[in-house]
């Protein structure tokens, strides 16, 4: 009995052991691609080149396979150029490793992250704060999603898979997945450059996406793509309860980050995140604000995944689901100011406010970020569609009581509506 005490308290310490390590590695990771030496990482910066030779000489690290004949760590980029005005060069930085099963290694899943952000912020830059031109280091978005992809990277480089992985660090997603797009169209074009990819994108059988994964909540996670495979939702629900993770199921792939031009080339998709926060695209989304021990769940999670994904013995299907956006800002009349969470309250009715807006109707009220949104104008609130449906049924001009749980208390305030900016 003794004995076998002993080796189930030496495994425990050897897995935690273990998991230090991995969130020391990651915390490495973001400290250094959210660091003030990078200023941003906006593409085709000083910033941007310092964090693809990071990515790079990683991956190169790992001997895993370049996709284009060039020696050492430019054999992991694929350069492209936009913009219509201004013209800038950057790329793409890729491994691949290839499948252990002579069937199945023909087929490809795709896990990717991207590694840029919004530079020194600033006016049209995509900034919270544009009246404010300082560094935005881009710590949860997303030096947190490409520390977890190159944690896959070294793990499945280490117990292989059937399928072949590309893993994908994109490049100029802030500007409107433009790095995961011209990736896309690449796989259509008879490159003799290119090496260890598949001929085509149909080889591609699944996409998945983490963008944003590193503030987690009460252990919740938000998983879209679902319904976009037949087996989908099945397979996160188990894997989520395998993890000690509550996962909000999204069963469109839409939504603004790269799996999106996925979607658009149906291919299936899984984007992970763990969501908004008042540090969202600001200078303040910094390595300390990050939660590692959830990025850890994040980690063991999307392993999971991929495992299972990488040993379906058949490809996923692909279905179409429409937008669950039903309603777009041009349809609303009104707005509050705030940003709900894509993942609910967890076990609370109502839709937790992560970010109120100074200014604000919400905010002017006295709404604050984290109060639990339980009613809307007398009309209960359960999640994302039914606060879009709120918002559709209500008039600029008109004051409205909105009940809110804040801790223990319940408290209604009276919100005086305005139009959106348009």
């Amino acid at each position: 009995m003794r004995i076998r005490y002993y080796i189930f308290f030496l495994a425990l310490a050897l897995v935690l052991q273990t998991h230090a390590q991995k969130q020391d590695d990651m915390r490495q990771t973001v400290e250094y691609l959210a660091s003030q030496e990078l200023q941003g990482r906006y593409p085709a910066t000083e910033g941007d080149t310092l964090a693809s030779e990071y990515i790079a000489g990683k991956l190169r690290g790992l001997k895993l396979k370049p996709i284009v004949r060039e020696k050492k760590l430019k054999g992991y980029y694929h350069n492209f150029t936009y913009g219509k005005t201004e013209k800038r060069t950057t790329h793409n930085i890729i491994a691949v490793l290839p499948g252990k099963d002579k069937r199945l290694k023909n087929e490809y899943i795709v896990v990717g992250s991207h590694y840029d952000h919004l530079g020194w912020g600033g006016e049209g830059s995509g900034s919270r704060r544009p009246d404010t031109v300082a560094v935005h280091p881009g710590a949860d978005d997303n030096a947190s999603g490409d520390a977890v992809v190159l944690q896959l990277a070294e793990h499945f480089k280490k117990v292989r898979s059937p399928r072949s992985i590309i893993f994908a660090f994109f490049g100029a997603e802030e500007q409107g997945l433009v790095g995961s797009k011209f990736f896309l169209d690449w796989m259509k074009q008879d490159d003799k450059q290119r090496i260890n990819l598949p001929k085509d994108k149909k080889s591609i059988v699944a996409m998945v996406n983490l963008d944003m994964v590193g503030r987690m909540r009460d252990h919740a996670m938000s998983v879209s793509g679902t319904g976009t495979s037949s087996g989908f939702k099945a397979m996160v629900e188990d894997a989520a309860q395998q993890a000690g993770l509550h996962v909000t199921c999204i069963p469109d792939g839409y939504g603004p980050s790269d799996h999106a031009s996925f979607v658009a080339a149906e291919i299936p998709v899984l984007f992970l995140t763990t969501g908004g926060h008042m540090e969202y695209h600001t200078p303040a989304d910094k390595p300390f604000t990050l939660n590692y021990d959830g990025m850890q769940q994040t980690l063991d999670f999307t392993k999971d995944l991929v495992a299972r994904l990488a040993n379906m013995p058949e490809a996923p299907d692909y279905i179409n689901v429409p937008s669950s956006q039903k309603m777009s800002h041009a349809k609303f009349k009104v707005t509050l100011g705030l940003m709900p969470d894509v993942m609910g309250a967890s076990d609370i009715p109502g839709l937790r406010a992560d970010i109120v807006v100074a200014g604000k109707p919400a905010h002017n009220a006295g709404i604050r970020s984290g109060d639990v949104i339980q009613e809307i104008d007398g009309k209960p609130l359960k999640d994302i569609e039914e606060y879009m449906q709120r918002l559709s049924e209500l008039q600029p001009g008109t004051t409205i009581p909105v009940k809110v749980l804040r801790g223990e208390e319940t408290i209604v305030f009276q919100v005086h509506l305005t139009p959106p900016v348009r």
